[in-house]
């Protein structure tokens, strides 16, 4: 091989490290905007207009609450209601309770799942506390509202439409980042 084939053969494996490195950063929010599209993996929707389409007279569903935190953060976190009887297509309203049983401030960050994995192409949130860093001062407990509504288009889904429960869980983790922060000294 000459030697411009070996530098254009290094150059080539070059761009494509680097190209796999700039993928390996993108993954985490490409995934997580695909999944908010298409209600991948239980992956609920997020509303563009902040409006919920309207309740259809008689199609009632429940909707199950579930909290979780993780073990390397010392918090109390639970739905307000185990367990709401909503109307489907009417725009709906959950509170979650959080408590720092710490004796410093702490910060975390809520992930979410729907299951049936189905059913989260049809439950759309409004406005949701999730992927947003909560800092909670010692002892302090905040009330968290999740607005959402279940999309009438479950209805016409013959697998979704035999749904009669959808369970939105919650999983509250220490904010890796605002930690980095703080041992940084920022």
């Amino acid at each position: 091989m000459s030697q411009r084939n070996h530098q254009l053969t290094g150059a080539t494996m070059a761009l494509l490290a680097l190209a796999m490195l700039g993928l390996g950063f993108a993954a985490v929010p490409l995934y997580r905007m695909f999944c908010q599209v298409t209600g991948f993996g239980g992956t609920t929707m997020r509303s563009a207009t902040g409006v919920a389409p309207g309740s259809v007279v008689g199609k009632l569903i429940n909707v199950r609450f579930d909290a979780n935190v993780s073990p390397n953060l010392p918090w109390s976190f639970a739905p307000e209601k185990k367990v709401e009887r909503v109307a489907i297509g009417a725009r709906e309203m959950a509170f979650f309770t959080a408590t720092n049983l710490s004796d410093h401030p702490i910060t975390g960050t809520a992930t979410f799942n729907v299951t049936p994995e189905l059913a989260g192409a049809y439950f759309t949130k409004i406005q949701c506390f999730c992927f947003t860093s909560q800092t909670l001062k010692p002892g302090e407990t905040v009330r968290m509202p999740v607005v959402y509504y279940v999309d009438p288009a479950i209805l016409r889904d013959k697998e979704a439409g035999k749904f009669n429960e959808i369970t939105l869980s919650y999983t509250f983790f220490p904010d890796k980042s605002a930690v980095d922060s703080e041992r940084a000294g920022g």
